[in-house]
Formats: structure tokens, sequence, C-alpha cells
């Protein structure tokens, strides 16, 4: 079904959720999770575990640093403030205690990497639009995660101040600085193997995922806090600026989204549509304040920004909610917190509302008119003219023959500097190579 869901743009949420219907005890009664199922607890932590790797892997600190100011914005005010206006809106309509609705503003702050992956996909999105909800959706955890952490300390009543400190120590300095340590010991031993003996492909791949897992046994076993550990092994790693295989990162995020879709799949048998039961003006006033309270927050943050129309009205309007907002609502609960399980049907309630508005305008308004978002107009082309400008900019541009053998020989006519990689190998002879991420790759066969 992948093909028909990529051109109709429907959101993959939606269709693992309506799967987890036909399963669930409404359907065909074979899945049916308890919110403190240790089955829950194991798919949701492992799913968190690899989102937060592997979206910290991913970040490109280069261009970080280069949109500095705007990634502030977008992770000052549209995360902390939107997380502080959230847990004011549970304060004051839900009735809930100050830690309880901290965590679930917090919660519901992050947006969704995978909802917002369908939109980024999408070639009608401006590059400086693009790289906001990147940047977003990739590093907001990073200040969330500690703050639905420390409500959980809080709401545990652990007493004196010293105890709270100790925990605080444990959660923001043993876990990541785990993270830390198993990510750079990681990618240096990875490295020294491959100039001495090598690394197959295959489990160069399964090596990323071991790095992840390691680095949250190790917080845990200190006592600090493996979630933050693994993210913070992924941001090491990519700011140790190594050339990994692409696999590495490939094969982690695609069993990160393995988890994720298995993780939907499971809340959609029954856990879900319990934000449907008792629905109060209350909770839909709430469930209004998640879900548009971010714009109000980052229109004001960005107004002065130098940004086209398009750009700005997608970088303030879609901030979609979804899975990682479950997994954090899901920690105090599986901390055993006082209250916590009535936090979970007002989150499943908003990301319910969120599928709906969100994915439901990516499938009217994300898709080019008659070319199923693919044609002429495709991104990953490039012409002779551009190369030269990238050229004439200073740009480093690495020229690829991937012309076919028989083609490749016969043909008197080669440019200059090119690097010969045959069709069939590309890739493996690529990696081989070690070819850099960040020049520009040009490939041409003709």
């Amino acid at each position: 079904m992948s093909g028909l869901v990529d051109r109709f743009r429907v959101p993959q949420v939606a269709v693992f959720l309506a799967l987890g219907a036909v399963l669930g005890p409404f359907g065909l009664g074979l899945l049916d999770f308890a919110l403190t199922s240790p089955v829950l607890e194991g798919i949701a932590t492992i799913g968190l575990v690899l989102v937060l790797f592997t979206d910290a892997i991913s970040v490109d600190l280069r261009d970080v640093r280069t949109h500095a100011r705007l990634a502030f914005l977008l992770l000052g005010p549209g995360a902390i403030l939107n997380a502080a206006l959230g847990a004011l809106a549970a304060w004051g309509l839900l009735g809930l205690s100050l830690p309880l609705a901290v965590m679930l503003g917090a919660a519901l702050a992050s947006t969704d990497p995978v909802m917002m992956r369908g939109l980024l996909r999408s070639e009608t999105v401006p590059p400086a639009a693009r790289q906001a909800l990147k940047l977003e959706s990739g590093l907001n955890d990073l200040f969330l995660l500690p703050i639905v952490l420390l409500a959980i300390t809080l709401a545990g009543g652990t007493g004196s101040a010293g105890s709270l400190g100790g925990h605080a120590v444990g959660l923001l300095v043993l876990g990541p600085g785990a993270g830390v340590l198993v990510g750079f010991l990681g990618v240096a031993l990875l490295e020294a193997v491959r100039k001495r003996v090598g690394v197959r492909r295959d489990y160069e791949s399964i090596y990323a995922l071991g790095l992840a897992f390691a680095a949250f046994a190790a917080a845990e076993a200190v006592h600090g806090s493996g979630l933050l550990a693994a993210f913070a092994a992924g941001l090491t790693i990519a700011a140790f600026d190594a050339e990994l295989c692409d696999c590495f990162v490939d094969y982690g995020q695609a069993t990160a989204e393995l988890f994720l879709l298995f993780s939907f799949v499971a809340f959609g048998a029954s856990l879900v549509w319990t934000g449907l039961e008792g629905i109060t003006w209350r909770t839909l006033l709430f469930a209004v304040v998640a879900l548009f309270g971010r714009s109000l927050v980052l229109a004001a943050a960005l107004w002065r920004e130098p940004l086209d129309a398009h750009s700005r009205r997608l970088i303030v309007w879609y901030g979609p909610k979804g899975l990682s907002s479950l997994l954090l609502v899901l920690l105090p609960v599986f901390a055993g917190v006082p209250g916590a399980r009535q936090l979970f049907p007002v989150a499943a309630l908003v990301v319910l509302l969120s599928v709906v508005l969100h994915g439901g305008a990516l499938m009217v308004g994300g898709r080019k008119a008659g070319d199923g978002g693919r044609g002429k107009g495709d991104r990953e082309r490039i012409t002779l003219d551009e190369v030269k400008q990238l050229q004439t900019r200073g740009e480093r541009v690495v020229l690829l023959d991937v012309r076919k053998e028989g083609a490749w020989r016969e043909s008197p006519v080669k440019a200059q500097g090119a690097i010969r990689l045959p069709p069939d190998s590309a890739r493996t002879r690529a990696a081989e190579l070690a070819l850099p991420r960040h020049d520009w790759l040009v490939a041409y066969c003709a």
C-alpha cells in the first residue's frame, strides 16, 4: 500500500491506527493492550530510544550553526513557551496538579517526526521551511524530555532538596555523559576496525542499533536517563563528523520507523480511542490550546525573521502531534506516578484531532496537481549550468560517472576529475571510497 499512501499523501499514522482498530477488540479481537502492559512498555521504550538516537544522528550541526538564530527561536519559544502554555491550560482547564500539568504540556509540545516526515518529502516545501521544521522535529525533544523526567521526579514526592539534586544530577549529567562516552568510543572503535580489517555493511548497520541500546543501558546502570543518553550518543556521533556508511543511518531510521508504526498499531487497537470517551468542553478547549498554542507563540517569535510568506505560514502552522507525544505521556504511567493515567486520554484526543487536521491538510495541499508530487520538477536533477554556479561559488562538487560499463568504455568523452562508479555497485563503491557526506555529489550517465 505504500505507493498509494505516498501518492495520495495519506498519513501513515492514520493507516496504522486503522489497522490497530481492525485487529483490536472492536474488530477481530486479536490485540488488546492496557496502559500498564509490559509489551506496550517494551515497544514504546525501544521506539523512543531509536527515535531519539536517529533524530540526533541525522542532525547536521553545520546547518544548526548556520541557522542558529532560527533554531533558538524554534527550540526556545517554539518548545519551552509552548510547553508552558500547555501546562498552564492543563492546570487551569483540567484541574491537574502542577507536576502532571507540566508533563502533559511538555509531551504535547513535541512535534511528531513521522507526520513531519510526510510534509518534508514534498517538493513544494520551500528550503527555509524545510530546514526549520527539520531542526524542530529533530531537536525539540532534547528540551522537552528533561522537563517530563524532572516533573516525574517532583511528582514522585522524593522530598528533600538533596534528594531532588541527586535525581537532577543523574538525569542531566550521568545520563547524557554516558551517552557522549558511548557515542565517542563507538565511532572511534568503528573507524579503527574499518582501517585494519574492514566492516561488512550489513553489520555496520546493526552496529548503529547496538550503540543506541548500549548508551541506554550504560545510563540506566548508573541511575541516569537512558533516553537522554540515546539522544546524547546520536548527537555525539553527528558532532564527530565521521564518514559513516549510509546504511548506518538508513537502517537505524528504518528500524525506528518499524517500531513507531508497530506502536501505532498497538495504540490503535484500543488505547488511542479512549480520547473520544468522556469528551467535555474543557477537554476540547484544552485540545484547541494544545494544537494552536504553538502557532500563536511562533507567530510572535518569528514576525521579524526574514522569511518568505509561504515558509512563514508552514513553519507557524504545521506542528503535528503524534506518537512522540503519546510515548512521552506514557513515561509517568510506566514510572507509577499517581494520577498519570488520566493524562493519556487527553493526549490521545489531541493526537486524533491532529491526525485529522494536519494529516488531512497534507492530503489536500501537500501535492502538486497532476504529477503525484514528482515529475519534471524533481529536485534531485541538476543542470550543467547549476553545477558551474556551485563551483563558481566555491562549493565542493564531486562528479560521479555512473554510465553502464559498455558505454563508459566505448565513449571517448569523460568528465575531468570524475569518479567512476559502476551503476550496479554504486552504493557499495561509494561507501568504500568514503565519499564526503557534506559535498555536492553530482552523478551523470550520458
